[in-house]
């Protein structure tokens, strides 16, 4: 069937549509609050019903599905038929795909459609790889933190490669704007579950160098801090004989001073058995204005109770747990 080129002609002045016999929504004889539909909108889902009560999977079906999907891309069961139309008519996929994005482009965080594009890329195989990196990619440019578009692209390269470029395409997103911790997460991602290459602990070296860069440039940017400690993930003992971490910390409080994320990893290092130089007592006790023999990684916790009010009783359970840890 041709496409709609006259949104105003009624589907009941359509000779095409003549023998349908449209099946009006049933809300009971006494509704108490009907919702006011446009008529476009109220004959059109009545064809629809009557298309999808027959099963009829023909290509003015697909058609309809169309027109009812841009009226509203949030009813599920029209997606639904449509992929059972589309199997039934062996339609293109490819074209397809450009149909939801098309959609997407004022609909781009309804779960519809992106349940209906995994579905094609499904059906498509590796042949639609790179059309979905590049979908994906597109909306990230305009909104760098849109879940969905993360969700998928995370399952198009699990699930049908590319994995190639992917940790280049973080550098750039970082690149762009480091506080992204988005594109962070992603690049764990790409770190920890690409097949390319070789899994953390081939990586952690060289990333920890890139997150290093990163804290250094903007102590207070939280996300590669959170990386870091990703990056020694149940492996304390290698964390705590990085020299390059313990240096950091110190680096950043001489030059930050009351910076939490670096207090916070300080005080990690020492629970796990990190033995601090002089100059690390001197760097915290210099924040620190009451004397007291506590220990520095209490010492740590005291000071973090005063600058991170908002986990205030967190740093004070942490310091009734350190002596038994660190003592």
């Amino acid at each position: 069937m041709e496409s709609d080129t006259d949104q105003s002609i009624p589907l009941s002045n359509r000779p095409e549509w003549s023998d349908i016999v449209p099946l009006p929504q049933d809300d009971g004889p006494n509704p108490v609050v009907p919702i006011a539909y446009t008529d476009e909108f109220r004959e059109t889902m009545s064809y629809f019903r009557a298309v999808y009560v027959a099963d009829e999977k023909s290509p003015r079906s697909l058609w309809l599905t169309e027109r009812t999907i841009r009226l509203n891309p949030g009813n599920y069961t029209v997606w639904h038929f449509r992929r059972l139309v589309l199997e039934a008519l062996d339609a293109d996929l490819l074209s397809e795909l450009d149909f939801v994005g098309n959609i997407a482009k004022s609909n781009s965080k309804n779960y519809q459609i992106w349940h209906h594009r995994r579905w094609l890329a499904e059906k498509l195989g590796a042949a639609a790889m790179s059309k979905e990196l590049e979908f994906t990619k597109k909306i990230l440019s305009t909104d760098a933190k849109h879940y969905h578009a993360w969700s998928h692209r995370q399952w198009v390269l699990q699930a049908l490669g590319g994995w190639e470029d992917e940790l280049d395409y973080c550098h750039v997103l970082l690149t762009d704007d480091i506080f992204n911790n988005s594109a962070w997460n992603q690049r764990y991602f790409v770190v920890t579950r690409s097949p390319h290459l070789g899994g953390l602990k081939a990586m952690r070296d060289s990333e920890v160098d890139y997150s290093i860069k990163a804290i250094l440039a903007y102590p207070e940017n939280e996300s590669p801090w959170r990386y870091l400690q990703g990056l020694f993930k149940d492996a304390a003992k290698s964390l705590i004989s990085d020299p390059r971490i313990s240096s950091m910390c110190l680096e950043v409080l001489l030059g930050k001073r009351f910076c939490v994320f670096a207090l916070d990893m300080l005080l990690d290092l020492i629970t796990y058995g990190f033995q601090p130089t002089p100059e690390f007592n001197d760097a915290v006790n210099a924040l620190h204005t009451h004397e007291s023999d506590s220990s520095l990684g209490e010492t740590i916790c005291s000071i973090l109770e005063s600058i991170d009010p908002l986990r205030a009783n967190y740093w004070a359970w942490r310091k009734t747990k350190f002596p038994a840890l660190a003592g």
